[in-house]
């Protein structure tokens, strides 16, 4: 009697799709919303219906993300090929624009690391509710590093 599994359908739910890609649902209802993702055809039920290609979008997204960048970026990227007509050379101007907005991020971190460390050295560890930390953070006199940009990953 020969094996007979049942054929592989091509369309996932969204619960699927999250499943299946490692995604939160409300991540990919988000990314839908602000139109990261288009919308996905329905079922006669009325079941969001993701196909390979929306799964695929859906790896672009989450790998562009897992690399900084931020959403308008990875719209930007998807825009780049969406409409087909892309050069790899574009799309090495935006990677390097990246890149220095990374070492800019990374040089703000490392005055912070400095400023913090420099409070944390006058901290004596007593049991006493008096901390030059604190006091730091209450004393607007305190100089605290310039920073060139605002470290922010969240967008």
């Amino acid at each position: 009697m020969p094996n007979r599994t049942p054929p592989r359908r091509k369309e996932l739910t969204r619960g699927e799709l999250a499943a299946q890609t490692g995604c939160n649902i409300e991540t990919i209802r988000y990314y839908e919303q602000i139109r990261l993702l288009p919308p996905p055809p329905r079922s006669q039920a009325g079941h969001r219906l993701y196909g390979d290609d929306l799964r695929k979008r859906l790896g672009f997204i989450r790998r562009s993300r897992e690399l900084g960048f931020t959403l308008d970026e990875t719209r930007e990227l998807l825009c780049l090929v969406d409409g087909g007509n892309y050069t790899c050379a574009q799309v090495e101007a935006l990677a390097r624009e990246h890149v220095r907005e990374i070492e800019r991020k990374i040089s703000d971190l490392k005055q912070l690391k400095r400023a913090l460390e420099t409070m944390a050295s006058q901290c004596k560890g007593g049991t006493i509710p008096s901390c030059p930390i604190i006091d730091a953070l209450f004393d607007p006199g305190t100089r605290l590093p310039e920073r060139n940009t605002v470290v922010d990953s969240s967008a």
